[in-house]
Formats: structure tokens, C-alpha cells, sequence
């Protein structure tokens, strides 16, 4: 089964508790919450005090992605809103290799986002330290963007690398996906699949869910 990460931040802010429910009532692996400071992306989403409240209802692990400058600074306050994955952008981040050294002394997984315009390539050195790496396929910032089918290529070229590295790390891909996009990032080496506006927006959205997870 494909592990499916839904976003909440295609969720209804207005009725979280609701929409919690419903994500610990469902097949989902995990629950994404996307952190924006308006700086990195050109949009504001929700911070520690959200998190920390969304922790006390989740049943799910939180898979914590900053769509923020300088992530290394708040290594201590994603840990204590109960986070098990700390995801920073390789872009957002100088020294990268001591950022993922700080998540991980912090007791959490860490993950590495690159964004589309970005070669998987360049995670080639640290790709042993990381448990996880998130694939854009949609330039960050705004949920219900169209799905860039480059992302199936960047997925299976990161696919090859892991699988010829001494790696365990997962791959996680978010932006656009559904189940046609989701069928084809399967295919090409995807364990993780993001899903929010097409969660959210469904009829039954752990009916949708579940399509994603039999992927």
C-alpha cells in the first residue's frame, strides 16, 4: 500500500477538530501541515500554536513541512509541538547538513524538500542522513496548483539514486496529486503521496483516501 500524507491545509480552518476526526477515522499515514511565513513562499498558512493543538487530536504522526527561511531556528519548537518529521527546503537552508543533524538530535525524522526548478542531484551527499524527501510538484506556496509532470522523471531519478545508495530514505511527492498523477508517481518510485484539494474537495474524502492508499 502507498502511505498518504493528506494536507491540511486544504482542510476547513473553521472546523479542524472535524476534519482531524475524520483524518484519524481514515487510511492515512501521516497528516501534513504546511508551515508559510510569507518570506519563502509568497503566501502565510498557520504556526507552532495550530500544531500544537492539531497534536493533541491527531492520532496520526505529523509530518511537519516549513515553507520557511532559516527552519534550523525552530528545530526545538517543531519538536515540542509534537512533531515526528521535521521537512526543510533545501533552498531555505545554508548549512543543510547541520539543520538535518539538529532534527535528528532533536529525536525527530528529518526530511529534505527540493522545489521543482531544483536537481534532486544535489541531495546526493547527504541522501544517507535523511529518512525522508519531499518532491514539489507544484511551486510551493498556494494549495490546488496543476501537477508538473516533470516530477515523475525528478521522482524516478531520486528512485535510482536511493536504490544504488546505502539510503533508506522514503519519497514523498506533493502538489496536484490524485489518483491518475498518484498512479503514475507510484510507478515511478513514490512511497508518499500528498494529497489536499483533491482530499478535501471529495464527496467522501476517506473514500479518496483509500483510492490513494491501494495505489
Amino acid at each position: 500500500m502507498t502511505q498518504v500524507s493528506p494536507s491540511l491545509l486544504s482542510g476547513d480552518f473553521c472546523r479542524l477538530y472535524r476534519d482531524l476526526e475524520m483524518l484519524n477515522a481514515s487510511e492515512a499515514s501521516m497528516i501534513h501541515l504546511d508551515v508559510m511565513d510569507g518570506v519563502f513562499v509568497p503566501n502565510i498558512s498557520f504556526g507552532f500554536p495550530v500544531i500544537k493543538a492539531i497534536s493533541t487530536i491527531a492520532t496520526k504522526p505529523l509530518d511537519v513541512h516549513l515553507m520557511i527561511v532559516d527552519p534550523g531556528r525552530y528545530v526545538s519548537q517543531v519538536r515540542d509541538c509534537g512533531a515526528t518529521i521535521m521537512n526543510v527546503h533545501y533552498e531555505a537552508c545554508t548549512h543543510l547538513d547541520r539543520v538535518v543533524q539538529q532534527i535528528k538530535q532533536a529525536g525527530m525524522k528529518a526530511a529534505v524538500t527540493v522545489n521543482p526548478a531544483t536537481p534532486v542531484e544535489l541531495l546526493s551527499d547527504i541522501l544517507d542522513q535523511l529518512d525522508m524527501v519531499l518532491i514539489m510538484s507544484v511551486n510551493p506556496g498556494f494549495g490546488g496548483q496543476k501537477f508538473i509532470p516533470r516530477a515523475i522523471d525528478r521522482t524516478r531519478r531520486l528512485r535510482a539514486m536511493i536504490d544504488s545508495s546505502a539510503s533508506n530514505a522514503l519519497i514523498e511527492v506533493d502538489g496536484g496529486v490524485n489518483l491518475s498523477t498518484g498512479r503514475d508517481l507510484v510507478e515511478a518510485g513514490a512511497d508518499i503521496l500528498v494529497a489536499g484539494n483533491y482530499v478535501f474537495s471529495a464527496p467522501d474524502p476517506k473514500e479518496a483516501i483509500a483510492g490513494l492508499a491501494a495505489l
